[in-house]
């Protein structure tokens, strides 16, 4: 009966103990409850607070999720204290140090593409609705979160991107000016006159309404003898959007064409001139009946 008598010493210590326990796990308890409370109260102020502010919604978001942590964390270390008397703040914050460092290492992408998304966060050059791109990827900023960011391509796609993949590569956002400068090259036969030539391109892309005038000026250049012809490089400048660069570069094209061919100067199609090194002999036409 001796292992009996011991197990129920056990048990009645543990009842005892669970007894004189009580107090501090309901004064625990109803701090857990005061936390929830202030915790909800602190979400409220800091919306009302930071919705009057010119902070990005994602960054909004984020000041309120930290509140919130700090807030738990606080709580929980309070009632940690009472149920556990021994407990002492710096201990508990010891054990978090080293609890930390190995959650650092497990979920080293993880923090990585967190404090990138903060960074971001606080940027101003990359704005919902933007126009970027990125290591091949390119499409409209649908939204920024803490981790990762939303891009929709041009043709409908979604693409979930790592905060860090924008953080630490280079990234062209197309859109932070409302205007972007556009280029086609455009030839004429070498027989054609090049300051007429320059004329006509000038006065057709100037009639195009795609084309912002103005402070931006419109350059038509002779660039280059080509194989078969005489290149332009004619630039001007239209809206930075896709479907404004593909929109305004179609009118172009077609008015240069248009404006070229009713002024009679030739766009050539490429010439292309053979040498043999041994004469070819000629055959007639016509052959006779003996052949």
């Amino acid at each position: 009966m001796e292992p009996v008598n011991i197990l129920l010493d056990q048990l009645r210590e543990i009842a005892r103990a669970s007894i004189e326990m009580l107090p501090h796990i309901v004064v625990a308890f109803v701090i857990l409850l005061l936390t929830m409370g202030l915790n909800k109260l602190a979400i409220y102020s800091a919306r009302r607070v930071l919705s009057g502010t010119k902070l990005r919604q994602s960054l909004k978001e984020l000041f309120t999720l930290l509140v919130s942590i700090f807030i738990w964390v606080i709580g929980l270390m309070i009632a940690a204290v009472i149920v556990f008397p021994g407990l002492t703040p710096a201990s508990i914050l010891a054990g978090l140090g080293l609890g930390s460092v190995a959650i650092g290492f497990a979920f080293k992408d993880v923090f990585e593409n967190f404090l990138a998304g903060i960074i971001i966060l606080f940027r101003r050059e990359m704005r919902i609705g933007d126009f970027i791109e990125c290591e091949g990827i390119e499409g409209k900023v649908d939204q920024i979160a803490i981790r990762e960011s939303h891009i929709r391509q041009t043709d409908g796609q979604l693409v979930i991107v790592p905060n860090s993949i924008l953080f630490k590569n280079p990234l062209i956002i197309r859109t932070d000016q409302p205007v972007r400068r556009m280029t086609v090259i455009c030839g004429v036969a070498y027989d054609a006159d090049v300051d007429e030539a320059r004329d006509v391109i000038r006065r057709a892309v100037e009639a195009c309404d795609s084309v912002i005038q103005g402070e931006k000026p419109i350059q038509i250049f002779a660039q280059e003898f080509g194989e078969s012809s005489i290149n332009f490089e004619v630039t001007w400048w239209t809206g930075s959007k896709p479907v404004d660069v593909r929109e305004s570069r179609d009118q172009i094209v077609s008015a240069v064409k248009r404006a070229l061919d009713d002024a009679g100067i030739e766009i050539p199609f490429p010439y292309r001139t053979l040498t043999f090194k041994e004469p070819l002999p000629l055959q007639s036409g016509t052959t006779s009946a003996d052949d």
